[in-house]
């Protein structure tokens, strides 16, 4: 099941993807006498509960074919597909290659850091550029939806605490991440984390090692890589991080990016692939769609 939000009158909505457009939820509930969750919050909180309604107010609208129910995903304003992570984890220096691109050491344990909720931001939105930094990069990357409180969970199972995956997009402002030894500055402008355009759940994405992953600049492929090639993968690094810190239902795990960047190139090159204003950049992940921003 895709879940996303959009926004209606100041206020985000939840919506279900279908082949028919995009479920109201609110409105289906209202419709079939189902009492619904009005965030997406609530339902990764409760889990199972509430994609069993989804599906019958699905499958109940769909064959009703009530076109008040629907909506065109085009004329969406949509938000971020999680909108308040209590968490936001990133993972650095993931991939093999990327790796060796940038330079960078492979890492002998996962290298975290953090962004904060300022830097989220949606499908279709402007992110806006710092005004002092010209290294702005792209890093495509698979997102990871906590779904159950998580503390010291076995690698073996520690898929099961994962709600559904999402495209994010770790942008990079290179100049000030590098300023000093932490990354913190460059990592956390406002808007520098798009996440969507939808949640997808678990069991409709399946095995998260095996699905191609893409950046595309104006056009032009600039990363092209598998998820099945990071160096920690997604079971290890919820079980890693649970060890030290609690997960709860709505964090957010970014979980690396691949060669590609910007960065990789020669430094007398990346003047020509950092990004700019006006340039549009789209991260698709197979299962996941297409998420799509530009700059300014």
């Amino acid at each position: 099941m895709k879940l996303l939000t959009y926004q209606e009158e100041g206020q985000l909505k939840l919506g279900i993807k279908t082949d028919n457009g995009v479920l109201d939820v609110e409105k289906a509930g209202n419709t079939y006498n189902q009492l619904v969750p009005k965030t997406i919050e609530e339902v990764i909180n409760e889990g199972d509960k509430y994609l069993t309604v989804f599906d019958s107010l699905v499958k109940a609208a769909l064959e009703e074919n009530n076109s008040s129910m629907f909506l065109e995903e085009e004329g969406l304003t949509f938000g971020p597909a999680v909108p308040n992570p209590g968490k936001i984890i990133c993972v650095g220096v993931n991939y093999k290659e990327h790796a060796e691109e940038s330079n960078m050491a492979l890492p002998e344990y996962p290298l975290l850091f953090s962004k904060f909720n300022n830097t989220l931001s949606a499908h279709n939105q402007v992110v806006y550029l710092p005004q002092d930094s010209n290294a702005i990069d792209y890093e495509a990357e698979l997102v990871l939806v906590i779904g159950k409180e998580a503390k010291n969970v076995a690698k073996e199972n520690a898929l099961d605490y994962v709600f559904g995956y999402s495209n994010g997009n770790d942008l990079s402002a290179r100049d000030l991440q590098f300023r000093t030894v932490q990354w913190l500055l460059g990592k956390s402008p406002d808007g520098f984390c798009p996440v969507g355009p939808y949640v997808v759940t678990s069991d409709e994405v399946g095995d998260p090692h095996n699905l191609q992953i893409k950046s595309i600049v104006n056009g032009e492929v600039r990363q092209n890589s598998n998820t099945s090639f990071m160096i920690f993968k997604c079971d290890e690094l919820v079980s890693y991080i649970s060890n030290y810190m609690t997960l709860k239902p709505g964090d957010i795990i970014l979980t690396g990016t691949p060669e590609g960047v910007a960065l990789g190139y020669p430094e007398e090159e990346r003047a020509n692939y950092y990004l700019k204003d006006g340039d549009v950049v789209t991260v698709e992940i197979d299962k996941l769609g297409k998420l799509t921003n530009t700059l300014k």
